[in-house]
């Protein structure tokens, strides 16, 4: 099965970047994911099940360690693997 997750750590700051930020990009950055989109007000990727999921857990924790107030997150199911 393919997943796609969008989401949002907070609290924002529009000077720079905040370490919860910093912290799930890298989780998502590093996972093995097929497509990554990193944006300053959404973040998306994509990939198998298994790889999502796992790199979700991380990011959840990850970002809350790093100071996150809240994480927004939306998974969608794509569909099967290629």
């Amino acid at each position: 099965m393919r997943l796609k997750v969008e989401f949002t750590t907070e609290p924002f700051d529009l000077d720079e970047a905040p370490a919860h930020a910093l912290a799930a990009r890298e989780v998502i950055e590093a996972a093995e994911l097929d497509a990554v989109d990193v944006g300053p007000f959404g973040n998306t990727a994509e990939g198998g099940a298994d790889a999502v999921l796992n790199a979700v857990d991380t990011l959840l924790r990850r970002s809350l360690e790093a100071g996150a107030t809240r994480i927004s997150l939306q998974v969608n199911v794509l569909g099967e693997d290629r």
